[in-house]
């Protein structure tokens, strides 16, 4: 970490202002060179007139802040420019910095990389930063918000620090097994693991709600060809996202789109249309499709004709299940008296009128509250952490049934080198660009 780093931190294009950000030994310098006076006192802003240092052409008049080493994001010495958002001011900034010995653009995630590393941040925290650039939805905000303040770091930390008091307790039952240390400190450690594997084990029987949170739910839309799947995701969407046709068979591939239902994230698909006769092997691939998105969606949507009623498709019904929205469409133009669908209540729904669309909006956004709704408790948000928490587990019962204490002490240790794992205290070398590598540049 020994070069300087800049990069635009805002979104490029065009804007209002546009911010670059420098960090690293030579920040300093560097914005003296584009001012050609003072510097400003820390967390100050100045307005100032930014001159290339080579030629002397202005570049813009800017607000410009200087921060210093460790109280700044990175620990570092940084600074930020704070220009107009022309492409032409920022690409002139970029090109001046980029001539500085010693300077070098930012790599993907390089600013929060170097924060963890310089200890202001633990991964999980960091990694909250990648979600909360990238949260759509309030509750998604939420989520990211409470672990980049380290909820969920504290947490696992917590864990480990009593396990390490556990382990010593053994460890120190070992090395002075001679000594005149009072009597059952192994039996002692006993209910202070039992009531950490509780802990754990509720903590991962979550039904993966901060995974589910931070990907959204996924709603597949099901049901025989022409029942009006394609335009109740278009009328859900509020656009023609899926062409809609009065050609039975013409969605052949599986369409996306993504909802904001009651502030949650949704991503929400329209299938092929079920049906036993295929009219070529492209439509037979889509079926199949069609029938493996639905066995692996959070909730279906089954939609029927109400118009060809009293009649039901029966490979929609067998489809099926608690986890599951009866919609019987085209309710506008229906005559029979809508049944009960597999014992529930449909929604009735004209995607054409835009009628019951509400209804099942409400019904939908329940379905989404109940699986992504997080208690008070903070919520694994990343594969990794369920991992690294199932080894921790399956450690701590090996340490359970033991048979020799020396044996019990390497899987409690074991079990806090996983912990560890989780916020970076510990054996995270070779995850460090894992992580860092999806974030955007300047971040």
């Amino acid at each position: 970490m020994t070069a300087t780093i800049f990069a635009l931190a805002t979104a490029p294009g065009r804007s209002g202002v546009a911010v670059v950000r420098v960090s690293g030994p030579d920040s300093a310098a560097t914005l003296a060179a584009l001012t050609n006076r003072p510097l400003p006192e820390p967390r100050r802003a100045a307005l100032v007139t930014l001159r290339d240092p080579t030629s002397g052409d202005a570049l813009d008049d800017a607000l410009v802040l200087r921060f210093t080493a460790p109280a700044s994001f990175t620990g570092e010495d940084v600074v930020e420019l704070h220009l107009h958002g022309g492409r032409a001011v920022v690409a002139g900034v970029i090109a001046a910095l980029a001539a500085r010995p010693g300077l070098r653009l930012a790599e993907p995630g390089e600013f929060t990389r170097r924060a963890f590393e310089n200890g202001k941040l633990d991964l999980t925290e960091a990694e909250a930063v990648a979600d909360l650039i990238d949260a759509e939805t309030t509750a998604q905000r939420r989520q990211a918000l409470r672990q980049m303040d380290g909820a969920l770091g504290r947490l696992y930390d917590g864990w480990r620090d009593r396990l390490t008091r556990a382990l010593a307790h053994i460890e120190a039952d070992i090395d002075f097994a001679e000594d005149d240390l009072p009597g059952g400190v192994a039996d002692a450690v006993r209910p202070v693991i039992e009531r950490l594997l509780g802990e754990i084990t509720e903590h991962l029987n979550d039904g993966g709600r901060g995974e589910r949170l931070r990907e959204g739910l996924h709603i597949a839309i099901v049901g025989a060809p022409n029942a009006g799947k394609s335009s109740l995701l278009n009328a859900l969407a509020r656009r023609d996202a899926a062409i809609v046709s009065a050609r039975a068979g013409t969605t052949r591939d599986i369409i996306e789109v993504q909802l904001d239902l009651g502030g949650y994230p949704v991503v929400l698909a329209d299938t092929a249309g079920l049906r036993e006769a295929a009219a070529d092997e492209v439509e037979e691939e889509g079926i199949r499709r069609a029938r493996d998105r639905a066995a692996r969606a959070d909730v279906k949507v089954a939609v029927f004709d109400a118009t060809a009623l009293p009649d039901l498709d029966p490979a929609t019904l067998a489809l099926i299940d608690a986890d599951s929205v009866v919609v019987l469409n085209k309710c506008d133009v229906a005559t029979a008296t809508p049944p009960n669908v597999a014992g529930a209540s449909p929604v009735l729904v004209s995607a054409r009128t835009g009628a019951g669309l509400r209804d099942l909006e409400q019904r939908l956004t329940a379905f989404s509250a109940d699986r992504l709704a997080v208690g008070s408790a903070p919520s694994l948000t990343r594969a990794r952490h369920r991992a690294a928490l199932d080894e921790c587990r399956a450690a701590l019962d090996r340490a359970l049934t033991a048979p020799l204490p020396e044996l019990a002490a390497e899987d409690i240790r074991l079990a806090s080198r996983a912990l560890g794992r989780i916020t970076g205290r510990v054996d995270v070398e070779d995850l460090l660009d894992i992580i860092f590598r999806d974030f955007c540049i300047g971040k």
